[in-house]
């Protein structure tokens, strides 16, 4: 497995994680398709900048333009004050081979080194087994469920938290 920045080519894969009905089912539901074109690009300016964390999983790097997935560090203000949030999302032909959280695991892994980001928080949806599964499996503690905007939407979540210095299991 490898990660690699987000790569303006990468649009189709925006479409196939967040504006299909089953991917997003936790998410709220799809996201338009007009803008995504738009998202990759901010998203590529973010990443170029390490600004944002936003890699894209490749599953062989020998075959380097298949992507399975996506998994995201940033940081953001919340009321709580600033927070550094990860995100990861599996597309289904990928899904049952541990690709998310090898990708989860080689970020915060990346994250330890690097140092700036403290604490990680995932927030994944009270009903995603998968993803509170892979929370539980490196070390992050559950917080609390709580509502959490996504897209514009309110959601039920889990609330997990890790610090890569200490806690990656």
């Amino acid at each position: 497995m490898l990660l690699r920045n987000v790569e303006l080519g990468d649009v189709e894969a925006y479409v196939r994680m967040r504006c299909d009905p089953v991917m997003m089912a936790d998410l709220g539901g799809p996201l338009p398709r007009a803008g995504m074109a738009e998202k990759v690009a901010r998203d590529v300016l973010g990443a170029a900048a390490d600004v944002d964390w936003i890699r894209m999983i490749v599953p062989d790097p020998a075959v380097p333009e298949v992507v399975a997935g996506s998994v995201t560090l940033w940081s953001h203000d919340s009321a709580e004050g600033p927070v550094s949030e990860i995100g990861w999302m599996v597309l289904p032909e990928f899904q049952g081979r541990g690709l998310g959280k090898r990708a989860v695991r080689a970020l915060l892994e990346e994250a330890r080194e690097d140092g700036r980001w403290g604490v990680v928080n995932a927030f994944p949806a009270v009903g995603n087994g998968a993803s509170n599964g892979i929370c539980r499996s490196l070390g992050f503690r559950f917080v609390a469920a709580r509502e959490v905007e996504f897209a514009g939407r309110v959601l039920a979540a889990n609330h997990w938290a890790v610090d890569p210095r200490t806690d990656l299991g």
